[in-house]
């Protein structure tokens, strides 16, 4: 067990602070397991850093690699480690929105800045083992602090840890991997289809749209390229304003930019203007009308509708004057969300408005060149919600990781020996 300034304690009264009360462990644990807390499994280096100034930094500029909970590479030698070591984010904004590894193990000769923990093991813990779990918990509650989120030391030292024997650790950790390894093939292998089919997609919309993917359809019928033209947006379709009260269409489906998948044009799970409690004006919309989302227009929300309902104010209800699926085809097209992307106005929350949506540019063949065109894209991606299940297998595959380290930790692999001795000798011992 780590041992601090209370050396003046007893093996008992150490050993009783380390050990976690049963009422405060979080679940159970097989017999031969013991629940501890971070403090007494691991040894703290944060007083080994010391800070440098930035002449110093600058000579040791080719020297070491940095680590920390931002993930930047940097140099420095005062802050130097020539171990294989745990980093823990002690920084808010990874601790919080986890856009970054939580702990991560650094390897060889590096540097710390003073926004992770750095952590050794105690002979009891498998820096592997333990570098898995605090991954798998929530840190929040040991966050403090609202402008500044961090994870203090004291916090830190707090968290409870499984400690089964360290051979068990070993084993929880090959089987960790093994399964692991094999969900990332599958992920790969799935996130690859996904980006070969999005890649596919974006090159039939432009071919599309170009003329090219009716070439021979124009030759069969000795119709030229000439027939095509370029007109303005709100020359092939009418871009609706239809603010209703709410409280008149309680039963009406509600459609805002969240239930729209974007670059699909894929509706999502909707709700009633009832269930989602609307009191403020909706633009009113009807079977056969094109639905755009007109905030981030990057994002490329646009969905056709076969029913009536309401829709957000931040949507354009857009009825248009050639072929609706044809237009719908179009504005999925990255030649579409390019002018969109770059017209819409304001930096902070980017929108379009109404005239510049209607000043956006159309290539218009005739009726029946763009029914053709239509006919050929149905074709083409009739399969495409067969590929879109790929990404709910990718969603699958994540959740299948939390649960294999949910039931790791609980000692529910199959890799427990309920033979071996108890983890609390070792505790003792060290």
């Amino acid at each position: 067990m780590t041992r601090g300034k209370k050396q003046s304690l007893s093996a008992d009264e150490l050993l009783k602070q380390a050990l976690l009360p049963e009422d405060e462990q979080p679940y159970g644990v097989p017999e031969n397991w013991i629940w501890t807390r971070l403090k007494a499994i691991t040894i703290n280096y944060d007083s080994k850093r010391v800070p440098l100034s930035t002449t110093q930094r600058g000579t040791m500029e080719k020297k070491y690699d940095y680590y920390g909970a931002s993930g930047v590479i940097d140099k420095v030698e005062d802050f130097i480690f020539d171990e294989r070591l745990l980093l823990i984010g002690e920084d808010g904004a990874n601790l919080v929105t986890r856009s970054k590894p939580i702990a991560f193990i650094a390897e060889g000769k590096y540097w710390v800045n003073n926004h992770a923990h750095v952590l050794g093991m105690s002979s009891i813990m498998s820096l592997d083992y333990l570098c898995y779990y605090i991954n798998s918990i929530d840190l929040i509650p040991y966050v403090t602090g609202s402008a500044q989120p961090k994870m203090t030391q004291d916090n830190m030292n707090k968290i409870p840890i499984p400690v089964p024997s360290i051979v068990e650790q070993q084993r929880i950790v090959d089987r960790i991997e093994s399964l692991f390894t094999k969900l990332d093939q599958a992920e790969e292998l799935a996130q690859s289809a996904l980006d070969s089919f999005e890649t596919r997609k974006a090159a039939i919309l432009h071919k599309a749209f170009t003329g090219e993917l009716t070439g021979k359809w124009r030759e069969e019928h000795g119709i030229g390229k000439d027939t095509w033209s370029e007109k303005t947006f709100d020359q092939v379709a009418d871009i609706k304003s239809n603010l209703v009260d709410p409280s008149e269409f309680m039963d009406s489906p509600h459609i805002a930019p969240d239930n729209i998948e974007r670059r699909t044009g894929r509706l999502l799970e909707y709700r009633t203007i009832k269930e989602d409690g609307v009191t403020s004006g909706k633009h009113k919309f009807y079977k056969g009308q094109i639905l755009y989302s007109k905030i981030r227009p990057y994002l490329s929300k646009v969905v056709l509708v076969d029913f009536d309902g309401l829709c957000s104010a931040d949507m354009y209800p857009i009825e248009a004057k050639e072929d609706t699926k044809y237009l719908w085809y179009y504005m999925l097209s990255d030649a579409f969300l390019e002018q969109a992307s770059s017209a819409g106005s304001r930096s902070v929350l980017p929108k379009i408005n109404q005239k510049e949506l209607s000043r956006l540019k159309v290539p218009i063949p005739t009726i029946p060149e763009q029914q053709e065109v239509v006919l050929i894209l149905d074709k083409l991606f009739s399969k495409e919600h067969e590929i879109k299940e790929l990404v709910d297998v990718i969603d699958q595959i994540e959740g299948m990781k939390k649960a294999i380290l949910a039931r790791a930790f609980r000692g529910l692999l199959g890799t427990n020996d309920p033979t071996e001795g108890s983890s609390l000798k070792l505790l003792i011992e060290t």
